[in-house]
């Protein structure tokens, strides 16, 4: 009679470094003997990776622990990330619960219970997404007065550009068509490896670009976010004469009025950070600039948030994530006074959209007439069309059968807007490893 194999589920909440690691805790299952549970199969272990960015994120995550012992009454639940690392006490007592993992450097061990004995160096697929995202560091330093995350991933750790290129590799040669580079705080990666060191021996994230650019294969590179103030002159130079680096930045702004950047404790003021931009646009071409922006921060009056539309209009933001304050426990901004009403941060969210709206239509139009790399990632709205995301972050529709063309990335002539999607016409196949394949 032979042994049933273990079976096992996994949910995550929460950013792309979570994303990353839950894929590194499957394929670490997968090695030890475990396969994931099929749709509506009862799984023997389920793991959870948590977010606690806000008070929402922390409810998400015990509903997801809830949900899964309902449905997997046996289960053994297994619970790490953030929320898990701020709250344990409070994780370990929702059902089903018998593991709460504070410190993924001790995975081993955490795991070793469950049958894990060996671990894999990185992660070979990236399950569900067209892209994959791999984590080049961990831990931030920053004290942003908004913002628990240093409180629970406090420490830096970056990965051995060895270590990643070995993973990259792996990826391409499996036939990832992008790599996104992510991080907790991704301009801090190599500070750590770089301690100590001479200036000739530092690893900084230039220096890693550089290296990835040298892996063979047909793919690119997206940088998944940054601060204005490190995308310095270093990184710019190595963004443009590595080929494989999409001309696009996620600049995180939050505010564009000093006043209220300095109560963020922000380091960058907001002529600064039109600066920044202003070089970035001059060092490359036509690149895409992408952001969060919090509205109604305490304090944040009219004049304050006509600053940050200001800044918007100036920087012509392709796309903009906006978020209305949401006081977190723990950070230091929840004892500010001067709440701004929950009326009026949604109004104002609701304006800056508006503008948002104004200021990525202008963007698309400037592409009119450009011809772009478009990874292929699903149908479009229009029959016969096949719908992906630019190398400008841009996302773009072009006749084409999806069937033939899903994953792969394509030069794409753009002649139109339409809804907010870039319409094109299709020129080449990237990914015909020297092949051009015309597309009808």
């Amino acid at each position: 009679m032979t042994t049933p194999i273990p079976t096992c589920r996994l949910v995550t909440l929460g950013c792309k470094v979570n994303q990353y690691e839950t894929q590194y805790v499957k394929e670490t299952l997968e090695i030890n003997g475990y396969r994931e549970a099929d749709e509506g199969e009862p799984a023997d272990l389920c793991v959870v990776n948590t977010c606690t960015v806000t008070g929402e994120g922390d409810a998400k995550s015990r509903t997801a622990v809830r949900r899964l012992h309902q449905r997997n009454p046996n289960a053994k639940i297994v619970v790490m990330g953030c929320y898990a690392t701020r709250d344990p006490h409070a994780v370990a007592k929702l059902p089903g619960v018998v593991r709460v993992i504070t410190d993924k450097e001790k995975l081993a061990d955490e795991l070793r219970d469950f049958g894990v004995t060996t671990l894999p160096a990185g992660i070979t697929r990236f399950d569900d997404h067209q892209r994959a995202f791999v984590k080049v560091q961990d831990g931030c330093l920053l004290n942003c007065s908004y913002c628990i995350i240093p409180s629970v991933r406090p420490h830096l750790r970056s990965r051995a550009p060895e270590a990643i290129v070995d993973e990259v590799t792996a990826l391409v040669a499996g036939g990832c068509p992008e790599i996104v580079l992510t991080g907790v705080h991704l301009g801090h990666y190599g500070i750590d490896l770089s301690k100590g060191k001479s200036k000739a021996d530092w690893r900084r994230l230039w220096h890693l670009l550089d290296r990835l650019d040298r892996v063979p294969g047909d793919f690119r590179i997206r940088l998944s976010s940054l601060e204005a103030a490190e995308a310095r002159e270093d990184l710019v130079r190595a963004m443009a004469r590595n080929h494989r680096v999409v001309p696009h930045l996620h600049l995180c702004l939050q505010s564009g009025s000093d006043r209220i950047l300095r109560a963020m404790r922000r380091r960058y003021s907001a002529d600064g950070f039109l600066e920044r931009c202003r070089r970035l646009k001059q060092a490359l071409d036509v690149p895409a600039f992408t952001t969060d922006i919090i509205v109604g921060f305490p304090g944040e009056t009219e004049a304050d948030f006509e600053a940050t539309c200001r800044v918007v209009r100036e920087v012509g933001f392709a796309k903009i994530h906006v978020f209305t304050y949401s006081p977190r426990a723990g950070t230091p901004a929840v004892l500010l006074q001067d709440v701004v009403p929950h009326a009026m941060m949604e109004e104002r969210q609701d304006r800056l959209r508006q503008l948002e709206a104004e200021t990525a239509s202008a963007y698309r139009r400037e592409l009119i007439g450009r011809q772009l790399d478009v990874l292929v990632e699903g149908g479009a709205p229009t029959p016969g069309f096949v719908q992906g995301t630019s190398c400008r972050y841009v996302p773009v529709a072009f006749r084409g059968h999806l069937q033939a063309l899903l994953r792969r990335r394509m030069q794409v002539r753009v002649v139109g807007v339409e809804d907010g999607l870039l319409i094109g016409e299709p020129e080449a196949d990237l990914g015909a490893k020297g092949r051009i394949s015309l597309i009808p």
